[in-house]
């Protein structure tokens, strides 16, 4: 039987004076339209950047949830550009401070801005989501930044100390031998990572996991696309659950996490309210219909965020999770809008959509996208990274990846018509996603031609 998310007892907690009373949509959103106010009166006494762009807007103008409409969107670019007038409370309350480099833009990075009550508010996310495949006494081995107090393994590990699980910080993977390592001498149940790093220390693992101790029991993959052929993979190795999380600094590192159903995000929806809208009109969507992903924080008091587009690509499952809560579901993302690129006939070629081709290939541990202008076509190189540890025969994996990317019929039809080349290529050194947090992309090089590697 499928355990109900943990996530739902939590919220009724928060939204509900009687536990034992069930929770509903209506008292959700009752809840959600309470909080609304209180974050648009907040920010607009208090943050300098509110009080300009909510001044024709009251709190009680908000009269039901989709009366939100009336209110501004933010994003990355308001925050980039004028992210301390965002804040609502002085610089000495302020706990924990994010700076982000937005890729393709240059000048002021981002700074997201925390105080110690937001952290909280994060450790407790944590503390309840991680249950959901977790319990007392589980190894949980962290491979995200927690050196530092405040970072997103500091918190988790301080998360799921609070159900007796045991957290130990590592940090992103740059040699997957030595997490091995770690895996065997630590006894670890439950790995939580980005989704090429872990997919790269199952590899590792393949030619001694005969003789080794290590046996994980569940996976949760964050901070980046989760493709379907990194979960199967992951599955078949570990005869492991593999669990998915959404979130981003600016929601508080924590969105949503999934169930045993597999079936979605459960969010955090005491702290967070989520609309899907059209990129383009603004118009919020039904259920169902797929958009851009955009937040409002609802209890956030150092840097609240009203309408704050993510550029992510998504949707509101519009059916019920087989697990049998009433809390909302969001799709997979399938990618970021500003991470996608435009091929010849306006074809859209996303991240995402080579991960799924590519990572299902046996031999390939990871590559990386450069898309450039050769005469007068297009041309996409993959640089691969093979796993070395396996007898590769390095002529047939290129092959077997060159036919794969040119029997996919968006790329298909392009070659077909001679708007687009394919090349495959070895890459020697490391790829990018080990040096650090990075998020995979396509490297599009047409308008600056200058050497990728």
């Amino acid at each position: 039987m499928i355990k109900k998310t943990p996530l739902e007892a939590w919220i009724q907690a928060k939204v509900s004076e009687d536990r034992f009373e069930p929770l509903t949509r209506e008292k959700i959103e009752s809840y959600q339209l309470q909080k609304l106010k209180e974050t648009i009166a907040w920010a607009k006494q208090r943050s300098k950047f509110y009080r300009n762009i909510l001044t024709d807007i009251e709190p009680e103008d908000i009269r039901s949830l989709k009366e939100m409409r009336m209110l501004p969107f933010t994003d990355s670019a308001d925050v980039r550009e004028k992210g301390w007038q965002f804040l609502c409370v002085p610089q000495d309350l302020i706990h924990r401070i994010v700076t982000l480099q937005t890729s393709g833009t240059t000048g002021e990075k981002k700074r997201i801005y925390f105080t110690e009550e937001d952290q909280e508010r994060t450790i407790d996310f944590f503390h309840h989501g991680m249950t959901s495949l977790a319990q007392s006494g589980d190894r949980i081995l962290i491979l995200m930044p927690g050196e530092r107090p405040g970072s997103v393994g500091d918190l988790l590990k301080k998360g799921v100390e609070r159900f007796g699980a045991y957290g130990i910080i590592y940090g992103a993977v740059k040699d997957p031998k030595k997490v091995w390592d770690v895996l065997e001498k630590e006894s670890i149940d439950i790995i939580v990572g980005i989704p090429q790093q872990v997919f790269a220390v199952a590899k590792y693992g393949i030619p001694i996991e005969k003789n080794s101790t290590v046996k994980i029991k569940s996976v949760l993959l964050s901070a980046d696309y989760v493709p379907d052929a990194i979960i199967n993979e992951l599955k078949e190795k570990w005869n492991c659950k593999v669990f998915e999380h959404y979130g981003m600094t600016e929601m508080g590192l924590g969105g949503g996490v999934s169930c045993e159903a597999f079936q979605g995000y459960h969010l955090r929806e005491a702290d967070l309210y989520f609309e899907v809208i059209n990129p383009d009109t603004g118009e919020v969507l039904e259920d169902g219909q797929y958009g851009e992903i955009v937040f409002t924080t609802l209890t956030r008091k150092g840097m609240p965020l009203i309408r704050y587009r993510t550029g992510d690509w998504g949707r509101f499952l519009p059916d019920s999770c087989s697990c049998g809560t009433i809390l909302k579901r969001l799709d997979k993302i399938h990618y970021r809008i500003d991470n996608s690129v435009s091929l010849a006939d306006a074809e859209k070629l996303t991240i995402s959509e080579l991960d799924e081709i590519l990572f299902a290939i046996e031999g390939i541990l990871d590559f990386d996208i450069v898309l450039t202008n050769e005469m007068d076509r297009e041309c996409l190189t993959v640089w691969i990274y093979p796993f070395l540890r396996e007898s590769v025969d390095m002529k047939e994996l290129f092959e077997r990846a060159y036919q794969s990317l040119c029997t996919y019929p968006k790329i298909a039809a392009l070659i077909q018509k001679g708007k687009l080349a394919v090349e495959i290529r070895q890459k020697q050194e490391k790829p990018e996603i080990y040096n650090g947090m990075h998020k995979r992309k396509i490297f599009d090089r047409r308008k600056n031609q200058s050497e990728f590697v």
